[in-house]
């Protein structure tokens, strides 16, 4: 008798981990993230986003798991990227969307290149280049710390060089670094040619200028004198000095 109740309660263990397992294996294989669209991103590619966001534990890849892990919490801490916010368009399909933070340019600093936000903020020290973000030349200051403020003397120069990447952004003008002097004027370097622009005055104008010379200069050594064009002069003012 007593072995019967045993042989008894064996068999509802039993069937409820049967239960409990096939409930599980249904929890995996129902909501099972089979595809994964990734937008909003330049420095990373859309299979590091994906391993960012999903793993290859038991559950990693998990809509129920995932729905819970990031609800109401974007990813951040991650270098060069402001956030990733993660959306779920079905039980099996995931979205990614990445808000890559604005990084304006990069500075040497003890063999690193450190890279730095439109507020001047060091976002990453890196020994790789990445394609489209200048270096900067002429800042000075004495220390560099990733999350901290470049200390500069004038903070207001972090505007001034997000500005000019922009413009070369929208222009397609590939620059191989940019000097800041103390003066407040700005060389910029294309291959052996330097374009003395002075300063920020009608840098849109000299910038839509530039686009139009730059193809003129390939293969030069000189200097491309900018620093008096405006809206309202000729080309006249715009002078090249073969070295």
């Amino acid at each position: 008798m007593k072995s019967g109740k045993v042989l008894i309660v064996l068999i509802i263990v039993l069937a409820v981990a049967a239960a409990l397992m096939g409930g599980f294996y249904y929890f995996l294989q129902e909501y099972k993230v089979s595809t994964v669209h990734v937008s909003g991103n330049s420095h990373y590619t859309d299979d590091e986003i994906r391993a960012m966001v999903l793993d290859d534990s038991i559950i990693g890849r998990n809509a129920l798991y995932l729905r819970l892990k990031y609800r109401n919490k974007p990813i951040k801490d991650v270098p060069f990227i402001e956030r990733m916010d993660v959306k779920f368009d079905d039980r099996d399909t995931v979205t990614i969307e990445v808000y890559e933070k604005a990084v304006a340019g990069y500075v040497d600093f003890l063999g690193k290149r450190m890279y730095f936000d439109r507020e001047g903020i060091v976002v990453e020290s890196s020994d790789d280049e990445i394609e489209g973000i200048p270096q900067i030349t002429g800042l000075k200051f004495d220390y560099c710390i990733v999350g901290k403020p470049l200390p500069v003397e004038d903070p207001q120069i972090f505007n001034e060089i997000l500005s000019l990447t922009q413009l070369l952004t929208k222009y397609s003008i590939v620059t191989d670094g940019i000097y800041f002097a103390g003066d407040n004027s700005i060389t910029l370097y294309l291959g052996d040619v330097r374009v003395l622009l002075g300063d920020m005055s009608y840098i849109d104008e000299k910038m839509m200028r530039l686009k139009n010379i730059a193809p003129e200069l390939s293969g030069k050594k000189g200097v491309l004198h900018l620093e008096n064009y405006t809206e309202n002069t000729s080309d006249a003012f715009v002078t090249f000095e073969a070295d």
